[in-house]
């Protein structure tokens, strides 16, 4: 209890404290305030490992420096450019997507679509045509013949004749109708709702999807297999019946598995024999694939009776010809964490993300109150004509009365009537099919304000939420600060030949060379061998011949390394008193080492050449430190220290 009375103690100062912001400092009579230094003040308090970094006034100077490249940045217009603004757009539009969505609603179908996805449902339909934009006769036709064919099903007809008769799927002829087995995300949406709430043995109410209106059986539904990659061999059977060629192409495929029985490998013999060109050159290898993704159901089966990797099925016949499988992998159904980020990705480029979209456009409507000119609606509807539906409407070219808002939102955004125009001109190239042209356009205009009532939620997310218009702040500002370093300090620290010789010179004693050694370094796990390499060295003899002797009948027993070594270089420590001349030997971790020390060279100026990355990098530091000192006399600076003071306070506290 003690514990919460102090939480809401401090929370309440908090919440005080960020109520009644005050100015901190001024640049140049721009006011920086208080709440945004104690915010990234404690935003960055557990990333510094520097604890004067911690140190209040020594951060107010860090931010103040920082705050005075952006101004710098402004001072130069580097805010205008073009690429700049690209990128902060860019960026915006990324942040502005979480905002953008409704996560409860996006939750549900990631979770239904999981859980659709670890099963699988075997399903037939009948489709009885008609077009998304279809008049209302032609519409209310093809309703009423879906509703007497469902009429004849529950009378007791059979569904495969009835299919076949009646249903305007032109593979029903041959299939019943038949779909075979499938999972989330094969089917659209409203297709894929029907099978999956439909129960064993039933056949669903009639519903339509954009083909038309569609009755489902459910045959069966289970597991979710997965998926497989596998190898095959494939022998073709004959393109025209030939019982002949036949019995010859079944002999084939029946010679290929006793040689893979006899131990021949696989790989070889699909690269020689079998007939399926895609895949033979791959040693026979497929993509992986799941139930429903391949067009003979017979492979599919074959493919998923295989256990174990590598194992190999006999001989078997589709409606291709006859194959011989081997499997590389299974894939099973991932856990929901391990497919949480992929479902919802699918989800989002689905079709059912309409109904996140139209979440979202239900609760910004009902955030912000809305008014339209229908008296302009109704204008417009007399101007749009058929030709909308072949594409070649264009809009009037005397439209100055439609300048007046068609659509004004929370009482400040006012949409002109010809933008709506050029919005029914511009919907032509989704080939929108709804008739006639009136409720096309109601149809359009209530799209047109989930649109613009979208827009000015996106517009205003700044106001709406405080961290999204933090973070936008953060990087646009980090943004600048960018573009001004590269320009100010990383490309004169690069170019700048004659700066950066004379701040080398000045500083050189920072560029030193340790104490170096010309060597070459002998390694061996052997000891003896590594003994006979120093006798050889002793006799002076080369490396070449030291290797020549020591590393005989195809075995590496001795290696050598050479070079120009600073003192504390790998091995070299381990030496005491290392001169010129042979070394003793040296164990360590089960190597033996011994080293030839050609040349001693003692502790020594670098030249810039040796050392110009680091060189520029510190130039660049002392450019920048130096900077913030200039700066601070290009611009005037006020600090409010009572402010400041009550600011340390606050966060002591």
């Amino acid at each position: 209890m003690n514990r919460l009375i102090i939480f809401v103690f401090l929370l309440a100062q908090s919440f005080l404290f960020a109520q009644n912001k005050e100015v901190l400092f001024t640049i140049d009579n721009h006011p920086y305030y208080t709440d945004e230094f104690v915010r990234v003040y404690n935003k960055n308090l557990d990333l510094v490992k520097d604890d004067s970094q911690k140190d209040l006034d020594k951060y107010l100077e860090l931010f103040l420096g920082y705050k005075l490249k952006v101004e710098k940045a402004n001072k130069l217009g580097l805010q205008n450019s073009v690429s700049y603004q690209n990128e902060l757009k860019s960026y915006r539009n990324q942040l502005s997507k979480n905002y953008m969505n409704d996560s409860k609603v996006t939750n549900e179908l990631v979770e239904e679509a999981y859980n659709r996805l670890t099963k699988e449902v075997r399903a037939s339909h009948i489709l009885v045509l008609v077009d998304e934009g279809a008049s209302p006769e032609d519409t209310l036709k093809a309703y009423n013949k879906i509703k007497d064919i469902k009429n004849r099903l529950n009378a007791g007809e059979d569904f495969v004749k009835v299919a076949q008769q009646f249903s305007e799927d032109p593979s029903a002829k041959e299939n019943g109708g038949d779909l075979g087995y499938f999972s989330a995300f094969r089917m659209v949406y409203s297709f894929e709702n029907a099978a999956f709430t439909t129960k064993i043995g039933e056949v669903s109410n009639p519903f339509r999807t954009r083909f038309g209106y569609h009755l489902v059986k459910v045959v069966d539904k289970r597991d979710n297999r997965g998926e497989v990659t596998v190898a095959h061999i494939m022998i073709m059977k004959p393109s025209t019946p030939d019982e002949q060629k036949g019995a010859i192409a079944k002999q084939t495929i029946d010679d290929i598995y006793q040689k893979i029985k006899q131990g021949e490998d696989f790989e070889s013999l699909a690269k020689q024999f079998s007939e399926d060109k895609s895949s033979s050159t791959k040693g026979g290898i497929l993509q992986r694939f799941g139930s429903g993704q391949l067009s003979s159901v017979e492979f599919e089966n074959e493919a998923f009776l295989l256990q174990n990797k590598n194992d190999i099925s006999k001989p078997f016949q589709s409606q291709f010809g006859w194959h011989i499988i081997r499997l590389i992998e299974k894939h099973p159904v991932l856990s929901f964490a391990e497919m949480k980020n992929e479902v919802e990705d699918k989800v989002k480029k689905d079709e059912r993300s309409m109904l996140i979209t139209k979440s979202v456009a239900k609760k910004v409507r009902a955030k912000y109150p809305f008014s339209t000119n229908q008296k302009m609606v109704a204008s417009i509807k007399k101007m749009v004509t058929d030709a909308f539906y072949t594409q070649t409407w264009e809009t009037p070219l005397a439209i100055k009365e439609y300048e007046n808002a068609i659509l004004t939102i929370n009482k400040t955004k006012k949409v002109p009537g010809s933008t709506f125009l050029s919005y029914i001109h511009a919907q032509q190239k989704a080939k929108i099919k709804t008739k006639p042209v009136a409720k096309l356009v109601d149809e359009l205009f209530e799209k047109f304000i989930d649109e613009q009532v979208s827009s000015y939620y996106n517009e205003n997310l700044e106001s709406e939420f405080p961290e999204f218009s933090n973070v936008m702040d953060e990087y646009r500002d980090g943004l600048l600060l960018f573009d001004l370093m590269d320009k100010e300090i990383w490309t004169k620290a690069k170019t700048d030949t004659l700066g950066l010789n004379n701040y080398f010179n000045q500083n050189v004693k920072n560029y030193q060379w340790k104490k170096r050694f010309n060597v070459n370094i002998f390694s061996s796990t052997d000891e003896k061998a590594i003994a006979k390499a120093k006798k050889f060295l002793e006799k002076g003899k080369s490396i070449d011949y030291i290797k020549e002797k020591l590393n005989v009948d195809g075995k590496i027993v001795i290696m050598v390394k050479s070079g120009l070594f600073e003192e504390d270089y790998d091995i070299l420590p381990d030496f005491n008193n290392l001169s010129k001349g042979i070394s003793s030997i040296v164990s360590k971790d089960s190597y033996y080492f011994v080293v030839e020390v050609l040349e001693v060279k003692e502790v020594e100026n670098k030249k810039l050449a040796d050392c110009n990355g680091k060189a520029v990098n510190d130039y660049q530091q002392y450019l920048e430190n130096n900077w913030v000192d200039e700066l601070k006399k290009e611009f005037t600076i006020q600090v409010n220290s009572s402010v400041f003071e009550a600011v340390k306070k606050q966060l002591k506290n």
